[in-house]
């Protein structure tokens, strides 16, 4: 029998290079499509080693319809997991047209070839953002959509129209809008992570490379919010729990136990934790200060979201496993990284295990890790909370 086969469009970032792994490891044939304009092929080339499949890989702009067009033309999938965007919340509020522009056009993209080369299937990467500054908190996929407070959570909105509208006037196409929070953490093998290109515009990346010396100082947006202690409430999420959560779409699609052409799920844990508890966390696990300090609040921020995420467990059959605590504890051992001629973290190469327990036993008693003398005092152990670390979206 024909494997299924799964277009991953952004499959070279954060979540995209995850779902890739999840996806063949659930038997799945992937092809990826991604134009590195935000990630890396080595993202590309941490899935093959992941999985031991040569994955392909196609360099194209979803946004580029022709050059779209040919990876339609030569691969044969059924369905389309669409992650490439644009996706920083405060650098959307500067860059609208930018946002506007790569967002919708890269998606009316995707359902346009669909429709035209009859592919049926589609997820697609939603937000908690379209719920806005909601009222009632855990949010459910019944929660009124408010009024987006950035150019980021209108285009998830928008494309969440254009979907249903979509679905609704073309036989033949199904799909699922994931709504999902900030994903935290990385595979286990730690040879795909985050690793955003120039000054990193989510929080986690910043953190590290704050507490690796590379950044002089993380800027907490705020400490007037009202809540327990003043910084802003998101829901993290393992990204490879996330990741899970596609392939429990596609599934769900192919399998045709869809209820309706068009469903939406909230992918979340169903707990609120604030940034100034994030922060505090990673100084408790990696035993050390971070040099952080309080500035205003930053355009586009809510001041509060989490998930119920009891429909997806129930209907999709998934749920988050890890907690904050296990995402947060015990990781040295999976993750080494290294600076790149950008200067920004990447992951390192993998590395022989009896020196990944040298350098955990070494740094723990206090002590700079062997063949480590070129970083920062306590890098080794920041380095393990950049693949457990958190996308504040």
């Amino acid at each position: 029998m024909k494997k299924s086969c799964v277009l991953v469009s952004g499959g070279a970032g954060y979540i995209g290079s995850h779902t890739a792994v999840e996806l063949i490891s659930a038997g799945y044939d992937v092809v990826i499509v991604d134009n590195l304009s935000n990630s890396d092929i080595d993202a590309v080339e941490g899935v093959r080693r992941i999985t031991g499949v040569d994955v392909p890989f196609e360099k194209a702009d979803c946004c580029d319809r022709d050059a779209f067009a040919r990876v339609f033309e030569k691969y044969d999938f059924d369905s389309v997991i669409h992650f490439a965007a644009s996706k920083a919340v405060g650098e959307s509020v500067s860059k609208p047209l930018e946002y506007y522009r790569n967002n919708l056009m890269s998606f009316m993209n995707v359902i346009g070839l669909m429709r035209e080369y009859g592919r049926q299937n589609i997820v697609f990467s939603s937000s908690c953002t379209v719920y806005g500054e909601a009222d009632v908190l855990p949010v459910t996929e019944q929660t009124p959509r408010k009024p987006a407070t950035s150019p980021y959570g209108n285009t998830k909105q928008m494309c969440e129209d254009i979907l249903r509208d979509s679905l609704a006037a073309y036989e033949g196409l199904k799909g699922i809008a994931l709504r999902y929070f900030n994903p935290i953490g990385a595979h286990p093998s730690a040879l795909i992570g985050e690793l955003p290109r120039g000054v990193p515009q989510n929080l986690v990346p910043y953190i590290t490379q704050t507490a690796a010396g590379i950044r002089e100082c993380l800027s907490v947006f705020g400490d007037d919010y009202p809540t327990p202690d003043g910084s802003n409430i998101r829901d993290y999420i393992d990204v490879v729990d996330l990741a899970k959560a596609h392939v429990a779409a596609i599934r769900r699609m192919i399998e045709d136990r869809n209820k309706a052409r068009y469903e939406v799920f909230n992918i979340g844990t169903g707990r609120g934790v604030s940034v100034l508890e994030l922060v505090h966390r990673f100084e408790q696990v990696n035993r050390l200060k971070l040099n952080y300090k309080i500035v205003g609040r930053r355009a586009g921020d809510i001041v509060a979201i989490w998930a119920d995420p009891s429909y997806a467990n129930n209907e999709l059959g998934w749920r988050a496993e890890r907690s904050l605590r296990e995402k947060l504890a015990g990781r040295i051992e999976r993750a080494l990284a290294r600076r790149d001629a950008r200067g920004s973290l990447e992951m390192g190469e993998a590395y022989p295990r009896h020196r990944i327990a040298q350098c955990t036993a070494q740094t723990r008693k206090g002590r700079i890790p062997t063949g480590f003398r070129p970083f920062p005092v306590n890098t080794l152990m920041v380095f393990v909370f950049t693949f457990c670390a958190v996308c504040c979206r």
